[in-house]
């Protein structure tokens, strides 16, 4: 694992995983840089690791082992409770990649607003709601094989 890219005014951070545990790892390091409420879009195609890379955010929030989280793909949501800077924080995983209309996000969002959680969204790209309300985005690429590029950009 490398970190390519140093943070350009803590806005910008691009690794290189070679492996699943590499991008728990990362997962691990992102997790530091998560401030409740925050909602982070997570781009990527099928396959290429965002569940894998919510493991080592969980795991570092102390709010579930990495094998127990697991993809919202047919749940939606996935909720856990963690904490962050010793205070308690709800962590959400959500993939929207069925959502046919933003009103399920829109019902989720005001939960989120009261809950002060960290959301991770799945395919949050495809509402517009989503992308305007979104505090940064992860995004997930191949590099060949099992290695990985993943960018993360927050913003200010």
């Amino acid at each position: 694992m490398s970190n390519a890219t140093p943070p350009a005014e803590g806005r910008i951070q691009e690794f290189t995983t070679q492996s699943g545990a590499d991008t728990i790892e990362v997962g691990r390091k992102l997790a530091r840089l998560l401030k409740a409420p925050q909602l982070l879009i997570l781009r990527g195609e099928l396959g290429t690791g965002k569940t894998t890379l919510v493991k080592g955010i969980a795991q570092a929030l102390d709010a579930a082992e990495a094998d127990e989280v697991t993809s919202p793909t047919f749940t939606l949501i996935h909720e856990y409770d963690g904490s962050l800077d010793g205070k308690p924080v709800k962590l959400f995983h959500l993939d929207v990649y069925a959502w046919k209309a933003s009103g399920n996000w829109r019902h989720w969002a005001g939960r989120a607003a009261e809950t002060g959680c960290a959301g991770l969204v799945e395919w949050g790209e495809k509402f517009k709601s989503i992308r305007k309300k979104a505090t940064g985005e992860i995004s997930i690429s191949s590099a060949g094989g099992d290695a990985r590029k993943i960018t993360v950009t927050l913003k200010e």
